[in-house]
């Protein structure tokens, strides 16, 4: 098969169109034909040597794609050849074909077509993970998203809305029309406004109860001075850094949690049980309408160095697919 192999670390132009062997599915694996694999920024940290793929993963860049199983362990139950999947990965999803472990295996959605699927996996359990499962968002709740326009950013105000919560989310302002149309009930222009005072003024000053944060060091102060009492921050990307100083009494009097987590390198058992939650509470969801992939463009996965430019960027509005055949 071919595959993207990452030639050394780089920019874009060390993704490398190569011919590899072929995978084979270990135990409790299937192979799936990849129909189209979503760009993360986990991609591109990964091709700039910074985010390497777990013990035992694929080489390849690709945290998620969509296909069509092609072989099954003996020892996997419940999916059968010829059937049309989605899936979450450790690795591997830039390639015609990939062994993914069945636990992270997810239906099509209805509704929802074969390629545009694969912008759903990451930013799924990804979302549902820390916004649901940890911070535990509920009706009535104001949830503030950082990079409202990004792939994480698009599925965090669909389901937020979902759910019920008021939606606020920073973003350029070009963007703002697409993500209001999405649920996004405050949009934020980050590059002229203060999001914390803009939260505080939507909220009647008593701030967000949970924020999604793609950014790290740089909005961490003002993260914590953005939360209600009882708020939840949630850091799952580090595009402004790595370091910062936490005032620990400002945590205290607002009674807060900080949690920053990574999906990537979690446990096979921890996977599946998300994903089996991304099954049970997301996928109705989407089969209703009420949350949808959204795709900013398609691209041949052999023009993987123009998707990471386009992701690097930040012109991009939801998510940017690579499309195989």
């Amino acid at each position: 098969m071919h595959a993207i192999k990452i030639q050394e670390p780089g920019g874009p132009d060390m993704l490398v169109w190569s011919e590899v062997p072929d995978p084979e599915p270990g135990p409790g694996e299937v192979i799936v034909d990849v129909r189209a694999s979503g760009v993360n920024r986990g991609d591109i940290l990964q091709r700039q040597g910074h985010y390497p793929p777990p013990p035992g993963a694929s080489p390849y860049p690709g945290l998620e794609c969509s296909g069509t199983i092609s072989a099954i362990a003996d020892d996997v139950r419940g999916w059968t050849v010829g059937q049309q999947v989605c899936a979450l990965l450790a690795g591997g999803g830039y390639a015609e074909r990939v062994a993914v472990p069945a636990g992270q295996l997810l239906p099509v959605p209805d509704g929802v077509d074969l390629v545009d699927s694969a912008a759903l996996p990451e930013v799924a359990c990804t979302v549902w993970s820390n916004v649901v499962r940890l911070a535990r968002l509920t009706a009535g709740e104001t949830l503030l998203v950082h990079g409202g326009g990004s792939g994480i950013g698009t599925f965090a105000i669909q389901l937020g809305s979902a759910l019920g919560a008021t939606v606020a989310a920073t973003a350029r302002l070009p963007k703002h029309d697409q993500l209001r149309k999405l649920g996004a009930a405050h949009t934020i222009d980050y590059r002229e406004q203060d999001f914390v005072e803009e939260v505080r003024q939507v909220t009647d000053s008593r701030g967000a109860d949970v924020i999604l944060d793609i950014i790290g060091a740089a909005y961490l102060e003002r993260n914590l001075a953005a939360l209600a009492t009882g708020g939840r921050l949630m850091v799952i990307g580090m595009q402004g850094g790595r370091k910062a100083e936490l005032d620990l009494g400002g945590l205290l009097v607002k009674r807060a949690a900080v949690a920053a987590t990574a999906l990537r390198p979690l446990p096979l058992a921890e996977k599946a049980e998300i994903v089996r939650g991304v099954r049970e509470q997301v996928w109705p969801l989407i089969a209703a309408g009420r949350i949808r992939p959204i795709v900013d463009r398609r691209l041949p996965l052999t023009d993987a160095a123009e998707a990471h430019r386009l992701v690097e960027s930040s012109e991009h509005v939801g998510k940017v697919l690579l499309t195989v055949g």
